[in-house]
């Protein structure tokens, strides 16, 4: 039976202690265990080496971001380069086969120089003139970062250049000679959530303790930080609380140090370009007698609105089957992506005298997902367009609002979907909702192996994707592969998030039920053979669906999983969630945590299919004691786990490709050898039948 553990009797709290010389040990005999199991033969290697070639290829899309001076830039990861290299060329360049490209920072070389273990974060380059930026840098992948100042045309880190020690760090340029700053200033500079309350405005050649505090949020917001918009003629610097998740309080700050409340209801999505305000509705809001639906988009003149004017255009009024997704502009334009039934579609909105203009986004086929890649939001209507399937790989194409489109990209193909077909079905949940789900696979197959991933939180949508790694390890082998799409996400907007949240989480799991028992009611698996994968949120979906619906399954695999809702707000990021999930320390809330934290409801008498639980010691994001204390908890009650950590990756517990390499396939070898019936491998662990399997083989003898 279960007994529910209260966090002062937790007999594998010292598992929290990230480097303890206990929990240490401990990952080391776990990980031993686990790569004695599935990764001694020569299969596990064929894959490892698959999944690699992958990740390295040299043919794959190298996606550009653009910065303003009409250069592509690029982060490149390969064979030679593991860690990656920063670097530019031009369109003509970018056109070409194989373009020539202007290394910018080589973060091999300097990971190597300076004894680190640099893994890329990201960058932010001063505009106008594009000579300096500030580059992002984690040690091991975690989400604390390093920032120092570099020169753009010297090649080199600025000597006594804007610098910042490791931290959740939030910079921003103002101009060459200040930039906005929020980061651990010391004891009471941070939220409860480990993020920055505190915003400073520093000037170059002076010590960041002499710098001048802007504003401050609460303690118990998540954050707080400022922006600043340099475009000509509308230059203006925004500060923002954000005070959990989903809220915000903003304000514009003037040149005579006035701050100006924006107006927008708290949990509104906002964004100011040029003289328009845009405006994305979570919940209802009504204006001047008018009452505009969650998941619609206004739009206003800024300076009129901020004046107390309410004249708000309505660019998207969502339905039942569709939602916003999201919005891009460019310099005169604005482009809208939506979903209908989770099938993206595209649209350019024009302002003139008379409204807003609307005609379709061009070079967007009629088959597949696209997305916007990049805009230029600051000189011209340029857009870069990607298109895939979950068995097509994605053509980039550089478009023009009113002008022309090329294909500039083509990826390339990692295996055969010639043979394979993408079906979308509904399944019915508890409650009668319609939920959709993909099934990539061989049409004719029946009863065979199955992935089945999921999501289902944070208003974060699955759309369809091209995978070479679910390909070549999943798909070429005969499986089937499953994506549902759960409520709690954001496929069909707002209320879709809404009906997962907090108290209604459940809804959540009762949905990823369903999509498993509609594959099987259609034939297209069997318990036994359907394994579920997911990560970070998706971790703590499949952790539930491994403690409250074992039966539906045959293997179960978790990814940085959040696991222990008793204390998750406790461990690093984890009060920033609050919003999603309750407080555990409010009676009402546990009192429905409780039901379904993963940690708190494995019992003994319960069979449960084999389960992997992957994380990484150098996640500051998702603790690492989530997966350490359920995997310790299982083996104590005598069910079948295998646990690996990785020494760093942060939350992506992987961080290169050889890492992610490996973590694929050892996941991938994990599934495929408790849903396909091939078990046997050096050293492999006993294996308990969990209620699928041995109800399948019954049925068999």
């Amino acid at each position: 039976m279960a007994r529910l553990i209260d966090e002062h009797d937790d007999p594998y709290l010292w598992l929290e202690d990230l480097d303890g010389p206990d929990a240490a040990g401990w990952v080391r005999d776990r990980n031993a265990e686990t790569l004695a199991a599935l990764t001694g033969d020569e299969r596990f290697a064929a894959l490892r080496a698959e999944i690699r070639q992958v990740l390295d290829s040299d043919n794959r899309i190298p996606y550009p971001g653009w910065r303003g001076d009409r250069l592509y830039y690029d982060f490149w990861t390969d064979a030679t380069h593991p860690r990656g290299m920063w670097r530019r060329t031009t369109l003509d360049q970018y056109r070409r086969p194989e373009p020539e490209w202007d290394v910018l920072l080589d973060l091999d070389a300097l990971a190597a120089e300076e004894g680190e273990n640099w893994v890329w974060d990201g960058v932010t380059v001063l505009r106008p003139g594009y000579e300096r930026c500030l580059v992002s840098l984690s040690r091991g992948g975690s989400d604390a970062v390093v920032v120092r100042e570099f020169d753009l045309v010297g090649r080199t880190f600025v000597e006594d250049g804007f610098t910042l020690a490791e931290a959740k760090s939030t910079v921003c340029w103002i101009d060459a000679d200040h930039i906005y700053v929020a980061t651990d200033f010391g004891p009471g500079s941070l939220t409860t959530s480990g993020y920055p309350r505190v915003v400073k405005r520093w000037r170059r050649g002076t010590p960041l303790s002499a710098a001048e505090i802007v504003f401050e949020g609460q303690v118990d917001d998540m954050d707080a930080y400022a922006s600043y918009d340099c475009t000509p003629g509308f230059e203006r610097t925004f500060l923002v609380r954000e005070l959990d998740f989903y809220r915000r309080e903003s304000h514009l700050l003037t040149r005579e140090g006035e701050r100006l409340r924006i107006d927008v209801p708290d949990d509104a999505r906002w964004d100011v370009h040029r003289e328009w305000l845009l405006i994305g509705l979570r919940s209802p809001w009504t204006v001047e007698g008018v009452t505009h639906p969650a998941g619609a988009l206004l739009a206003a003149r800024f300076d009129e609105f901020l004046a107390g004017g309410r004249d708000l255009a309505v660019l998207f009024r969502p339905d039942d089957r569709t939602a916003l997704g999201y919005h891009a502009w460019t310099r005169n334009h604005l482009i809208l992506a939506t979903l209908a039934d989770v099938r993206s579609r595209l649209e350019v909105l024009t302002p003139d005298a008379t409204g807003w203009r609307r005609e379709p986004l061009p070079g967007v086929p009629e088959s597949g997902h696209s997305r916007v890649v990049e805009t230029d939001r600051d000189t011209g209507d340029d857009f870069l367009l990607a298109s895939e399937g979950f068995r097509e790989p994605a053509t980039l194409r550089l478009g023009q609002v009113g002008g022309t489109v090329e294909t500039l990209k083509r990826a390339p193909t990692f295996f055969d979907g010639e043979t394979l077909a993408e079906r979308q079905f509904f399944a019915t949940s508890a409650d009668g909702t319609r939920v959709p789900y993909f099934v990539v696979g061989d049409p004719d197959a029946t009863g065979g192996p199955t992935l089945l991933t999921g999501y289902g939180g944070f208003e974060i949508s699955l759309t369809p994707h091209y995978s070479g790694i679910i390909g070549r390890g999943w798909l070429a082998r005969g499986g089937t592969y499953v994506v549902a799409n759960i409520r709690g996400g954001g496929e069909y907007g707002p209320a879709w998030h809404r009906a997962a949240l907090r108290e209604d989480r459940p809804r959540a799991y009762e949905d990823f039920a369903a999509v498993a028992a509609d594959l099987v009611a259609r034939g297209i698996t069997t318990p036994a053979r359907l394994g579920i994968e997911g990560g970070s949120n998706g971790g703590l979906l499949t952790g539930v669906m491994l403690t409250r619906y074992p039966e539906l399954f045959g293997a179960v695999v978790a990814h940085v999983p959040l696991l222990d809702m008793r204390r998750y707000h406790r461990l690093l990021a984890g009060a920033s969630w609050m919003a999603e999930y309750g407080d555990p320390d409010e009676p009402a809330d546990w009192a429905y945590l409780s039901r379904y934290s993963p940690y708190h409801t494995i019992r003994s008498d319960q069979p449960y299919p084999p389960a992997l639980f992957v994380t990484s010691t150098r996640d500051d994001r998702v603790h690492p004691g989530h997966a350490r204390k359920m995997a310790a908890r299982l083996r104590e009650h005598g069910h079948e786990v295998a646990y690996y950590e990785n020494v760093e990756g942060g939350h992506g517990a992987a961080a290169n490709s050889a890492q992610r390499a490996f973590v694929w396939a050892l996941t991938l070898e994990f599934l495929w050898r408790n849903l396909s019936g091939e078990l046997a491998g050096p050293a492999a662990p006993p294996h308990q039948r969990s209620v699928a399997v041995a109800a399948e083989q019954g049925l068999r003898e």
